[in-house]
């Protein structure tokens, strides 16, 4: 998995211009997988359940079109599956409000700079660490610990 930015008008733009919200970016993860391994409506219904896909523009305390919810997908068979996972995630009522998330095709991944990779792990600590990522990892955890590598062994 690589941090970076997609979605925007700016060519490598960098986090201080993508925060600003002045470059249309979104912040994103680029998530390579094996479908052999877990399939892409799997890593879907992984995203639905442990990212609020309901707030416009926002994601915890962060608010502007950099946090929206979006999936960018690679192709059309892409497209057409979140899209079908977006809905009968909506009708399923798992979020009490609709799902808003865009889903766009990626023109462009700019990887962040080194400092917003793998952040997390490297900053347990931090303030945004504790209080928006770390429940939603509780949760990974608790919901998918089947789907998850054992880390002893990536």
């Amino acid at each position: 998995m690589k941090s970076g930015y997609a979605g925007g008008e700016v060519d490598n733009p960098s986090y201080r211009k993508v925060c600003s919200g002045s470059t249309g970016h979104a912040e994103v993860a680029q998530i390579t997988f094996d479908p052999s391994v877990l399939s892409y409506d799997e890593l879907l219904t992984v995203f639905w359940h442990t990212h609020n896909p309901t707030t416009k523009n926002r994601q915890g305390a962060d608010v502007g079109t950099q946090y929206r919810s979006a999936i960018f997908y690679h192709s059309d068979e892409q497209k057409e599956i979140a899209e079908q996972s977006k809905k009968e995630t909506d009708r399923s009522n798992l979020w009490n409000d609709a799902i808003i998330t865009e889903i766009e095709p990626l023109d462009v991944f700019y990887e962040a700079e080194a400092d917003h990779q793998n952040y997390y792990r490297n900053n347990p600590g931090a303030g945004y660490c504790s209080f928006v990522i770390a429940p939603k990892m509780k949760k990974l955890h608790r919901e998918f610990s089947h789907l998850l590598k054992d880390e002893a062994t990536a």
